[in-house]
């Protein structure tokens, strides 16, 4: 009888440690499955808007961190419009981005790209889907609450790198632009974008 106990007992403390270990390699799988957000500002910006931007941020995803301000590469500069090409930076960005980080450039310059047949078209922010960088400008936005905004459209085009379309919700921060500055209306990812992300592993502050 008190062989058939002992025996009891080692099976449930087997199956108990068993549970346990698959519960910390799915943490652990999990953590090296997000990727670390580098915030990479350009000399033009001041370092108190990158601080108000990566805080906006972090409130999302926490696993951010800030990189020293760099000069543009000169084949990014746009003679004809006194414009940054937004495509050029981000090939320069994705080269220099490793495996397991995402960067996101932040300027105060104008930036553009090609849009159909407008070959250089003002654009707010850029960033292909999926993707291992994308940029910002606060070029365009309102003075009022300017880094408020321009932390939208850093959030913004983040969720397309990590494979998140344009959304037909209004108060999205994925909403199409459509050549406005719709920032002012957004108040957060809508539920459907939310649910993608964090199957993505971002930590959101409140569900």
């Amino acid at each position: 009888m008190k062989n058939i106990r002992f025996l009891y007992l080692l099976i449930i403390l087997l199956l108990t440690y068993s549970c346990s270990e698959k519960k910390n390699l799915i943490k652990e799988k999990a953590e090296k499955s997000a990727v670390t957000i580098l915030i990479q500002p350009f000399k033009d910006v001041k370092s108190e808007t990158v601080a108000k931007v990566t805080e906006g941020i972090k409130n999302v995803y926490p696993n951010v961190k800030i990189l020293n301000a760099i000069d543009f590469p000169e084949n990014t500069y746009y003679k004809e419009r006194s414009r940054y090409r937004a495509d050029s930076i981000i090939k320069f960005l994705s080269k220099e981005t490793k495996e397991g980080f995402v960067t996101i450039g932040l300027t105060t310059k104008d930036i553009s790209a090609t849009r159909g047949k407008i070959k250089d078209f003002g654009i707010m922010g850029l960033g292909y889907r999926p993707g291992k960088a994308c940029v910002a400008s606060n070029f365009r936005l309102s003075k009022e609450n300017r880094d408020e905004q321009f932390y939208k459209v850093a959030i913004h085009e983040l969720g397309h790198t990590q494979g998140l379309p344009h959304c037909p919700e209004k108060m999205c921060f994925m909403r199409d632009a459509e050549g406005k500055n719709p920032t002012n209306e957004e108040t957060d990812f809508c539920k459907k974008c939310k649910t993608f992300l964090i199957n993505k592993n971002w930590k959101f502050s409140s569900i």
